[in-house]
């Protein structure tokens, strides 16, 4: 075993940790534009990390990818996201008027 994968898997592991907050947060709002490419990020170096037999590296990086997937899917808006949905198309509440 080589000691890069261990270091490859650390900076992994905390990068799970520090997602965890932000999926548990059912108001984190985190657009598109930064859980795709990141989750894409962490997909294609866990593929690469495996292809050159750093197996820690290379689960450390697909989990990280499947996080950031979840935390897309969860927490970014879009159409499938039934929370950002409601709140965009309802309709704004008027405020209670006084009975003089």
């Amino acid at each position: 075993m080589m000691w890069q994968d261990l270091v490859f898997l650390a900076g992994s592991v905390f990068s799970l940790f520090v997602l965890v907050p932000t999926l548990r947060d059912s108001m984190a709002n985190v657009p598109l534009g930064t859980t795709l490419p990141s989750a894409t990020i962490g997909i294609v170096y866990g593929t690469t990390f495996f292809t050159l037999g750093m197996h820690f590296s290379a689960a450390g990086s697909l989990l990280t990818g499947v996080m950031w997937s979840l935390v897309a899917f969860l927490r970014s808006p879009h159409p499938y996201n039934d929370r950002t949905a409601t709140e965009t198309t309802s309709a704004p509440r008027s405020a209670p008027q006084n009975a003089d």
